[in-house]
């Protein structure tokens, strides 16, 4: 008997894995992966485990529902009833390619009010199109009983009744079955983080039909809205600098101080002449140069390169404009 299990990494799922392990059943982990969240912790939390994980690309559709969720974010951009129905919809349709009979999660009923508590737990399982083949083995005791229960594929005697927002129990749990690394709760996707809930709201608002590149451009450096369509990325370090260079399109420029340490800047949108000498002032800004100074900024892009001014001044003048 084998079951595919929606692997996050984080620590509920680890243990959902090894409780549904404990049954004698096979347990292939798969991680659906998207701009918003990356495979590398679940690739180290599978390892220590040692669960067979295959990573599923599911970035067409989840940015469909991040677009529009049914049932609307969270404190955030984050759409996770939404969110979790796709993902327990993806794992059903991949039942039988992977051999397996049914799907398991590691939520915790009641440790996320808005969308682990009954409703959204019963909403995701029946939205997901296999409602009786989802289980949860850290709460199952607390929920109706599922096909793999009444199959007797499973004992309901194995499964746990975890409830509530405490994560001593699971910890407690975790040290019992040697698992000794695993992530905190936290930081897991970025649709949670505040600062980058509010790029992304920014750009689907000025751009609906922004780009992948787009998208992964709000993951790094100092973003500044100059205009209804003129934004402005300004690199914080090299590894950024280099990021907004691969990433820049022949429709961006791109700005750089000339023979001073500064910043890679990438323009993106309209920029009339008003913003462009934004762009530039902002340039220079964040370079090295010194206050006041009047310093040769090199624009490339829109099948051009040119060198234009920039003057340095107060950071703080550009404050109202930056997207934090």
């Amino acid at each position: 008997m084998k079951a595919l299990l929606v692997f996050s990494g984080g620590l509920d799922s680890m243990l959902a894995a090894q409780v549904t392990r404990a049954q004698g059943i096979d347990v292939l982990g798969l991680f659906f992966e998207t701009p918003f969240f990356s495979s590398e912790k679940a690739k180290q939390s599978a390892a220590e485990i040692d669960l067979s994980l295959k990573i599923v690309d599911l970035t067409e559709p989840h940015l469909r529902i991040v677009r529009k969720p049914k049932h609307g974010y969270g404190e955030n951009m984050n759409p996770c009833i939404d969110c979790h129905a796709l993902m327990l919809r993806r794992a059903g349709e991949l039942l039988e390619k992977e051999g397996a009979s049914f799907v398991i999660s590691g939520e915790v009923l009641g440790q996320r009010p808005m969308s682990q508590n009954f409703r959204a737990l019963s909403i995701v399982a029946k939205e997901s199109g296999f409602n009786g083949l989802i289980l949860r083995p850290l709460c199952a005791r607390h929920l109706p009983v599922t096909t793999p229960e009444e199959k007797g594929w499973v004992k309901r005697e194995g499964l746990l009744g975890l409830s509530g927002r405490s994560r001593k129990p699971q910890m407690e749990l975790a040290a019992k079955l040697n698992i000794r690394n695993y992530p905190s709760p936290a930081g897991g996707c970025l649709l949670t983080d505040p600062v980058f809930s509010r790029r992304l709201r920014d750009l689907f608002s000025s751009r609906p039909d922004c780009t992948l590149q787009e998208i992964k451009l709000l993951k790094i450096g100092r973003h500044f809205r100059l205009g209804p369509a003129t934004k402005v990325v300004v690199g914080r370090n090299k590894i950024e600098n280099d990021i907004i260079d691969s990433l820049s399109c022949e429709n961006d420029l791109v700005l750089r101080v000339e023979n001073i340490p500064g910043p890679t800047v990438l323009v993106t949108g309209e920029a009339p002449p008003e913003e462009e000498a934004l762009a530039l002032s902002i340039t220079a800004s964040y370079s090295d140069a010194k206050e006041d100074q009047v310093v040769e900024v090199t624009i490339a892009g829109r099948g051009m390169e040119r060198v234009s001014q920039g003057k340095k001044c107060d950071k703080s003048r550009f404050s109202a404009m930056m997207i934090q």
